[in-house]
């Protein structure tokens, strides 16, 4: 039973919607998103629904050719966005975030670079979403309004989470969200007709999705794993993967986040037993940090709560929200009941308590860090306590996560991790998973996705084994463009299995290019209310400022001698304590009069030059004395 979004005509695509399956139900209905009828052939859509269409694409287009540009998680671990073109039309696949690196001050997160998509808002017929972890959901409010809001296809679950993440953005547009299953297929613009592959995640409603083009079928994974018994989900569709690999897959993008991990990846259900064993050794409180999209595990642990008599206390707005999305449409499954409030925690005794929460990263603000610090406004640690880090160290927060657990033991709590017993697995693939999703779906050309450079070479590596020849595998930049074109007339052949669907068969000769081609992937940077506006420049002066640290220089000026009044005034901030180096201040402060006093002339004419001047000889000064460079701020008052 087919769930179809087809198109009326042959030049775009209106979305129906059967409401009852395909034998029993001749009348479709229209399917309606938050913002209207979606209807591509009409010109005056995005005007309807209050969006201005002013930009047209004016770019040559690559005629015939299916073209695979990756905008971000090609040398990073995040902010995932994927094109695919085919004659003038486009879909994209995710909009994530990726978190700052430790030296990036200041900053909240980093989104996609979507310069290239500036002038082809009409190109784009339409976006998926693979799951629903910020890394793949993250970017949509700040970027689904500049790409003219096309519709998005994804799962029940990750449509609540995107919701709530655009309520929080007062920028993002009335969402066009179709929820889509296994079932669902979709035809977006002339060129893509597009199915769904449920895969187990550490998030449920995680999908691959199949895209039959002109020239063959494409297979994104989305992240995944293969979980023969997940929690709360159904297993992968092994006999379906090995179908739609036994009709032919051109080409296949493929998560890379595990494959420097040899073997298979741990089943969710063991984690839930181990997690049993220890639970009945525990007599005090039970603190566990974990993702708050980890929604499988959380799972499990409310089972064993109530199985171990304990309430729950959550911690933590992220995952406070995705508990009350998940259970609301039926993915969390548990009895309020069992959620405890601030005046339970000093009622209960410690063996009814398991308080749940985020900041097993170390994230700043987030739960785990505000208690360690004293900061949190219920809880606090103490000895008898145990710790549960429920989570993998993300690469990059090594050193956040190990000062968190020197500040739990030496409150008196005790830390158990994954690293001691099985109390987390990973929702990706490990070396063995991707060989078999490979060795299934026997794909023609291999694009790595999902990981920085060093993961990518190594799922290319692990897809040489599986017997894709070299020439074929393509390991590109962010940005980078793949094509693929066909040589020969391409043959449409009815998808049997698929009523209304069309399968392409590949062509005999088809040539696919890693090109030098690239497109513009510069971070785009959130600070705060700003998107975009913190530059690399700025980045840098942040990084010395925390290095370095700074000096105000301030010198008054006679406006009609240009001769220094008094002595400059200085601040130092992040560079020496000044009532320590009164020494070093003095004789800074008799340089910057002598370089005002040299320059008394120039002074009159030009400020920029006095400044200038400050600033080089006094950081040059400053360094000779303290091997260390500042960031110089000179101020030149007139009177």
């Amino acid at each position: 039973m087919i769930k179809k979004y087809k198109s009326s005509s042959s030049s775009a695509a209106v979305f129906k919607k059967q409401a009852k399956p395909r034998e029993d139900n001749e009348k479709n209905l229209t399917a309606k998103s938050a913002v209207g009828k979606y209807n591509s052939s009409d010109p005056n859509y995005k005007k309807k629904n209050g969006q201005e269409n002013t930009i047209k694409a004016t770019q040559v287009f690559h005629k015939d050719k299916l073209r695979v540009i990756v905008l971000g998680g090609l040398e990073e671990v995040g902010r995932n966005m994927t094109l695919i073109e085919y004659n003038q039309e486009i879909i994209i696949i995710d909009m994530g975030l990726m978190f700052p690196e430790e030296d990036m001050y200041g900053i909240d997160y980093i989104i996609p670079n979507i310069s290239y998509l500036e002038n082809k808002i009409d190109w784009i017929k339409g976006a998926v979403i693979t799951h629903g972890h910020m890394d793949h959901i993250g970017g949509i409010p700040h970027i689904i309004g500049k790409i003219g809001n096309p519709p998005m296809f994804t799962g029940k679950l990750t449509a609540g989470l995107i919701r709530k993440r655009c309520e929080e953005h007062r920028n993002c547009p009335q969402l066009n969200i179709f929820e889509i299953n296994e079932t669902s297929l979709v035809q977006m613009g002339k060129s893509f007709k597009v199915e769904f592959l449920r895969v187990n995640h550490s998030v449920p409603d995680s999908f691959a999705v199949i895209i039959h083009t002109p020239i063959g079928t494409v297979i994104h994974t989305g992240d995944f794993k293969i979980d023969y018994s997940p929690v709360n989900d159904k297993p992968a569709d092994l006999n379906r993967i090995a179908q739609i690999g036994g009709k032919g897959v051109l080409l296949m993008l493929s998560d890379s986040t595990d494959s420097t991990h040899p073997g298979y990846q741990v089943s969710e259900s063991s984690i839930g037993d181990e997690m049993d064993k220890i639970l009945e050794n525990i007599t005090g409180r039970v603190i566990i940090g974990t993702f708050a999209s980890q929604l499988s595990r959380i799972q499990k642990l409310f089972d064993l709560a109530k199985k171990h008599n304990r309430k729950i206390y959550l911690q933590g707005r992220s995952m406070n929200d995705n508990v009350e999305i998940a259970h609301k449409i039926g993915y969390l499954d548990f009895n309020p009941r069992i959620l405890a409030n601030d005046s339970d925690i000093n009622k209960l005794s410690d063996d009814k308590i398991m308080i749940l929460g985020t900041g097993a990263q170390g994230e700043t603000n987030a739960f785990l860090v505000r208690v360690v610090t004293g900061e949190h406004r219920t809880i606090s640690l103490k000895k008898g306590d145990t710790v549960i880090f429920s989570s993998s160290v993300i690469p990059g927060n090594e050193r956040s996560i190990q000062n968190l657990k020197d500040q739990v033991v030496r409150q008196g709590a005790h830390i158990i991790h994954y690293q001691m017993m099985d109390v987390h697995a990973g929702g990706h693939a490990k070396q063995e998973d991707l060989k078999l999703m490979m060795r299934l779906l026997k794909p023609k050309f291999f694009i790595p996705i999902e990981g920085s450079h060093y993961m990518l070479r190594a799922h290319a590596e692990l897809a040489e084994q599986v017997g894709i020849p070299s020439e074929n595998i393509f390991v590109p930049d962010n940005g980078q463009v793949v094509e693929i074109s066909a040589v020969n007339a391409h043959v449409k052949i009815p998808h049997h299995n698929y009523p209304g669907a069309v399968r392409t068969n590949i062509p005999e000769q088809v040539v696919g290019t890693l090109t030098k081609e690239k497109v513009v992937t510069d971070y785009v940077m959130v600070d705060g209310l700003g998107v975009g506006d913190v530059s690399n420049i700025v980045l840098r002066d942040r990084r010395v400022m925390a290095e370095d640290g700074m000096i105000v220089v301030i010198a008054t000026i006679d406006t009609k001698t240009g001769e220094p009044i008094g002595n400059p005034d200085i601040i130092s901030r992040g560079f020496v304590y000044m009532k320590e180096n009164r020494e070093l201040i003095e004789k800074t402060r008799m340089k910057v009069k002598t370089l005002v006093k040299e320059n008394s002339t120039a002074t009159k004419t030009d400020d920029d030059f006095i400044k200038n001047k400050i600033r080089n000889e006094v950081g040059q000064f400053l360094f000779s004395r303290t091997k260390r460079r500042p960031m110089v701020l000179p101020v030149v008052i007139k009177v």
